[in-house]
This record gives structure tokens, C-alpha cells and sequence, in this order.
């Protein structure tokens, strides 16, 4: 096979890129929900993942690809410009992803038509040849980082761009009773937790087969550890896929009934049950349509949130959510909240969590709960619960870029805990 078509051989998987990034930037759906039918014609595993590798790094260094294209063109091309687009590809390629120039180049242009490819491939050598490189860390979107400096400081910025930059690492939390094994070299921040280094293959490390451990973040092993000890006691998970946190309570030796309205994703926490031997009731329903047939002695609402929390995995949302959105969801938080409050059994305990960065889907719905919930109370954290690592306010947690930075950093997470201390 010659040059040409070997580069020819790599433009769906261009094309995918370009419909992915289309389907986020222009149609605002998320990155992993666009895959499917943006990847669609592509037969290939790895052609699939290079796609998608190719428009996660674009969005991950988004800020800074268009500043290099607006620095090489005499006017700004519009932000849903097929040039711009096609651009982004390819630098992203060539500067960020180790790919030839040439075949960076070579691979863009046939999405092109037009004028609009002398442009691109006159902006692409002009940039190529005045060594422009890409900044390291990663720029947030101006407003992202405005929003976040308004709400966590300046320094929280850095430390989000530092995040940005590097692959997270994975981390594994135990069955209770199952031995971390000795082979596996890791780093453990929490008790029945070992963070390995990123991009570690998942499938073949010792102990997933015999369903020893599950992959989940650290700062999302968080709530279900506020609920304690579970012997004897009936626990609802709600909002529960992908199941990580049912494991967990599960494992605690809570009866767990675990709700989620995807079916789909709620099929993947039943694989996971039996994998690592464990048992939950699954239910499929709406929260705000479904009501258990009996009070629980405790309760964790992982609601659904904005997610910015995990932008380092889903850059996407760095770019999809907007402060409308965020306001939106904060009400489903607290119709949520309040729905559920009738489902705890007085001196109960109730965890509310969300993978946020935005106080408006943590601090600001708690506080208007409790102000008008008389039948609640912040359940405090005492000494020993975790351990001082993890920074605790009352009855809340607040987990920020920066925490665990000398270990490779955590998901954003508000968690927060009340007991019920009258009935209805």
C-alpha cells in the first residue's frame, strides 16, 4: 500500500471525529452518547476509539486550538465553520496526539469542500512551520474558568488546568472482606481503596474476575461511606446506575434497593452484582413517579447533575452545560430531595450527593432543604469516620481540584448528610 492510500485508509475515522465534535459543540449532546451514530461507519474497534480519542482531546485543548487557528487567520472564522473544525482535527494531531503532520493534514482536507481547503491547509503549514505548540496545562473555556474563580478562587483554576492535562488514574474499591492483592502496585487514599497509575487496562488485573473489586472514583466512594455499617438495616440507592455506590452499600451489609430510570445502565449494575457476588433489589422507575413500599433506614440520592465534576474524563461538559442548565437541574435536585425526605424512617440517615463543581447543585439545595425540612438535621461528621485527608465541614464534604494533587487528583463531588429526626 503506498502513502496516499494509507492516508486515505484514515479519513473515516476524521470524519467520525468531525461528526462527534459537531454533535457537542453545535447540537450540544454529550460525547459518549454522540459515539454510536456518529461512529457508525466504522467496522473497526480501534478505528472507533481513535475517533473518539481524537475528539476528546479537541475538547480537552479546545480554548487553546482556536487560539492558534484565530492567531494564523486574518479574520476569525466562525466558531461552526467546517474549516474550523477541520483545523482543530488536525492540529490536534499533529501537536497533541503524536501523528505525522503530513498525514494529519492529508486526512482533513477531503472534509473540506471548496475554497474553505486552501484555508485550512495554508493555516495548518503556516502554523506547522512557526513550531507553534499547544499550552501546557490545558486553558479552560474563559467562562468555565470565570464561573469557577468566582465560586472556588483562583487557585482552583490552576489546579482544574493541571487536572485537565493528565489522564486520570483508576481506582479500585474492595468488597468488604477481599484482600488487595499484592501484585497490584498502587497508591491507597482511603480504607478498602488502591488508586493505580492512568490508563491501566481494566479486564485481566488480578481480582476482576473473582469480582474482588469495581472500578470507581475516589471522590464518588464517598457518600455510600457516610452511611455507615449496614447489618440489618434496608438502604435505598436512588439515582443509582452505574452502580458503584450500590456495591458498596451492598457490600456494607445493607438490603439494598437500587433505582435508576435506565434500563440500560441498570442491566450493566446487575452484571457487575454478579461479578463481584453481591446483592441488590434493581428497580427501573422515575424518582419523581415512584415511591417504595416501605420507609428505609437510609437513603443516598446521587442526583443528576451538570457532571462538571468529572470533566477531566467527559470534557465535553466543559462546553455542553451552561449556567441555564445548571439552574435547571438544581430544581429537579431539590423536587427530588424533598420527594424522598417522607421515605426515611426517623433517625435515618440521608446522603445527598452530585459530581458538581457548582454550589447551586450542592451548598444552595441543601441549605434551602434543611430551611424547610423541621423533621431534618445535619448529621455531622465525627473524628475517625474518614480519614484527615479528606476535608469535612459540618455535615458536608466538599471534594475541589487540588484534593489528592499529589496522588493524581479526584472527581469534583459535594456530598452532604442529614438524619431524620421525626416522622411525618
Amino acid at each position: 500500500m503506498n502513502r496516499n492510500q494509507d492516508e486515505v485508509a484514515g479519513l473515516p475515522a476524521r470524519r467520525a471525529a468531525l461528526r462527534l465534535l459537531d454533535a457537542v459543540l453545535r447540537k450540544g449532546l454529550p460525547l459518549e452518547a454522540a459515539l454510536d451514530v456518529a461512529a457508525r461507519d466504522l467496522e473497526r474497534a480501534d478505528d472507533r476509539g481513535f475517533a473518539h480519542a481524537i475528539a476528546a482531546e479537541t475538547l480537552r485543548r479546545l480554548t487553546d486550538l482556536d487560539g492558534l487557528i484565530d492567531s494564523a487567520t486574518k479574520r476569525p472564522l466562525p466558531d461552526d465553520a467546517k474549516a474550523r473544525f477541520a483545523l482543530r482535527i488536525a492540529l490536534v494531531q499533529a501537536l497533541a496526539l503524536d501523528t505525522p503532520p503530513h498525514a494529519a493534514i492529508a486526512t482533513v482536507l477531503p472534509l473540506v469542500d471548496g475554497g474553505p481547503r486552501k484555508l485550512v491547509h495554508g493555516v495548518f503549514g503556516t502554523l506547522m512551520r512557526s513550531g507553534a505548540t499547544l499550552a501546557s496545562p490545558p486553558s479552560l473555556p474563559p467562562p468555565v474558568a470565570a464561573r469557577w474563580e468566582r465560586h472556588w478562587g483562583a487557585d482552583v483554576v490552576v489546579e482544574a488546568e493541571k487536572l485537565l492535562a493528565a489522564p486520570p488514574p483508576l481506582d479500585l474499591i474492595f468488597r468488604r472482606g477481599a484482600e488487595l492483592p499484592a501484585d497490584l502496585e498502587g497508591t491507597s487514599l482511603l480504607p478498602g481503596h488502591l488508586r493505580l497509575p492512568g490508563r491501566t487496562a481494566v479486564v485481566g488485573l488480578t481480582g476482576y474476575g473473582e469480582g474482588g473489586w469495581w472500578v470507581q472514583d475516589v471522590a464518588a466512594s464517598l457518600p455510600a461511606r457516610l452511611l455507615g455499617a449496614g447489618e440489618g438495616r434496608t438502604a435505598l440507592d436512588l439515582c443509582a446506575a452505574p452502580g458503584g455506590k450500590t456495591m458498596q452499600l451492598a457490600s456494607a451489609g445493607f438490603a439494598v434497593t437500587a433505582v435508576d430510570s435506565s434500563e440500560s445502565r441498570l442491566t450493566r449494575l446487575s452484571e457487575n452484582l454478579a461479578r463481584t457476588h453481591l446483592d441488590a433489589k434493581i428497580v427501573v422507575a422515575d424518582l419523581l413517579k415512584w415511591s417504595p413500599p416501605e420507609k428505609a433506614d437510609a437513603i443516598l440520592l446521587d442526583a443528576p447533575c451538570s457532571a462538571t465534576g468529572i470533566y477531566r474524563r467527559h470534557p465535553d461538559v466543559l462546553y455542553r452545560v451552561r449556567p441555564k442548565a445548571i439552574a435547571e437541574l438544581a430544581e429537579v435536585q431539590a423536587k427530588m430531595l424533598e420527594r424522598i425526605a417522607g421515605w426515611l424512617k426517623p433517625g435515618g440517615l440521608l446522603v445527598y450527593s452530585v459530581c458538581s463543581l457548582e454550589p447551586e447543585e450542592g451548598e444552595q439545595v441543601v441549605d434551602s432543604f434543611l430551611q424547610g425540612r423541621r423533621d431534618y438535621e445535619a448529621a455531622h461528621l465525627t473524628a475517625g469516620e474518614l480519614p484527615a485527608s479528606v476535608p469535612v465541614e459540618g455535615n458536608r464534604i466538599r471534594i475541589l481540584p487540588g484534593q489528592f494533587g499529589d496522588a493524581g487528583g479526584a472527581d469534583g463531588f459535594f456530598v452532604a448528610r442529614f438524619r431524620r429526626t421525626a416522622a411525618d
